[in-house]
């Protein structure tokens, strides 16, 4: 029976001591604010400005299917080329993009107009690959001066940060195109994406070295029979490898289920009369999620990770699934809490869950294709929404958002067999052992 084995309080002191770690790490977060907002800041910016929500959600979704298809392609180049290579080219791609976006919506332009600009937008690098890639490279290369925390340690504060992101920046975003003006939110995200690539880009002794290998026996952890060298083994990880497929699904399903919930969220907030009731209620959400996350990374479980994955999926799915449940101001604040307790355990579980399943040359493909899952997912959800909001109005798709949302725990349940085979549950206290 599961029970917890201790609460370390001081248990995130290693991540913060090593201080060359704190450039990326800032530029990885600033990074990750504008890519969390680009969908709802979308839909938020075109909704305010007076395109239907039917138009904002497709953008999008344009938006969100360019960087699932692209990602992962940016990130091989990355491996290949080096971070500080591609990084600049990619960013002035969506920098162009998010020009042409802004400037047609202060003009009043044409729809067609922002499908191109979308399209380049989507070409954005994934900060929480080359993020969690960098730390990888520190821990395993022995470039880390005194105590090196462990790599779970690691992954449990880098899902805190991408929690902090995620559930964050769509409220702030509402909150400055409602407050201010349409393009505000999207503005601003881009500020901050062009101040964390040049930093991150600036950030070269920390950077990966061009086909680096871990030299600590961690590439023959794969429990899923990775443990041949990338060069005789080319394969796609999420071809390869089941549990990850099964963690882009998952991840995919709550990308989903989070686009329809915060597009009928402005939807429901503007047919009540007030449009800061979203940007309320997902900042409050916000804000408790991070504590959640930040208290979950202390503790310490007797029970394997992948009953740890299939709890916290599970549970979080039907926290969300009540969304149904959705008629009144008092019962969305309600929901959004509700979720906020179990979205942070989830998405730092399921991090874990990929760093274990697979070796360590493949880490930064296979999160990447998690997170495109999310990517995915956030693509689908803002147009199912303004599908089922215009037609049918905001109520009808929290309910779709609440069927989604169940989803993920059936899927759960019924993946539980590959995902207990899959996950192996001694990765991290093999890599403790040997330092």
């Amino acid at each position: 029976m599961a029970r917890v084995a201790g609460i370390d309080p001081g248990v995130y002191r290693a991540v913060l001591a090593v201080r060359e770690a704190y450039p990326f790490d800032i530029a990885g977060l600033l990074m990750r604010f504008y890519a969390y907002m680009m969908s709802i800041g979308t839909v938020s910016m075109l909704s305010l400005a007076g395109y239907s929500f039917m138009t904002s959600g497709i953008v999008a979704s344009v938006i969100s299917l360019s960087i699932f298809l692209i990602s992962p392609r940016i990130s091989k180049l990355i491996d290949e080329r080096g971070q500080s290579r591609i990084l600049p080219k990619a960013a002035l791609i969506v920098l162009a993009g998010l020009a042409v976006m802004l400037a047609n919506v202060a003009l009043r332009g044409p729809d067609w107009i922002f499908f191109p600009a979308a399209l380049l937008m989507g070409c954005i690098p994934n900060a929480q690959a080359l993020v969690r890639a960098r730390w990888t490279y520190l821990i395993r290369t022995g470039r880390i001066k005194g105590i090196v925390p462990s790599i779970r340690t690691v992954f449990s504060f880098e899902g805190v940060l991408d929690d902090v992101a995620f559930m964050a920046s769509p409220p702030i975003s509402i909150a400055l195109a409602s407050g201010i003006t349409p393009i505000a939110g999207l503005l601003t995200g881009g500020i901050a994406f062009a101040a964390g690539v040049t930093l991150m880009a600036r950030a070269r002794s920390t950077e990966p070295e061009v086909g680096w290998s871990g030299s600590q026996g961690t590439d023959e952890e794969s429990g899923a029979g990775h443990g041949a060298s990338e060069s005789v083994r080319p394969k796609s990880i999420i071809r390869t490898s089941a549990v990850v497929r099964i963690l882009f699904l998952l991840m995919f399903l709550t990308g989903a289920f989070y686009g329809v919930f915060d597009t009928s969220s402005i939807a429901f907030a503007e047919e009540l009369g007030n449009p800061n009731i979203a940007s309320v209620g997902l900042m409050a959400s916000a804000l408790l999620s991070a504590i959640v996350g930040f208290l979950f990374g202390m503790i310490r479980l007797n029970v394997s990770l992948s009953k740890q994955l299939i709890v916290t999926a599970s549970v979080m799915g039907i926290a969300y699934g009540t969304q149904i449940l959705i008629s009144t101001e008092l019962g969305f604040y309600a929901v959004s809490l509700l979720g906020a307790l179990t979205y942070a355990p989830f998405l730092i579980t399921a991090n874990s869950a990929a760093e274990r399943a697979v070796p360590g040359k493949r880490l930064t493909e296979a999160i990447t294709w998690v997170n495109s899952g999310m990517t995915c997912g956030v693509a689908l959800g803002p147009t199912i929404a303004g599908f089922v909001v215009d037609l049918l109005g905001a109520q009808q798709g929290f309910d779709v958002g609440g069927c989604i949302a169940l989803s993920i725990a059936a899927l759960t349940l019924l993946c539980a067999g590959i995902i207990r085979r899959s996950i192996r549950d001694d990765a991290y206290e093999v890599r403790a052992s040997s330092k």
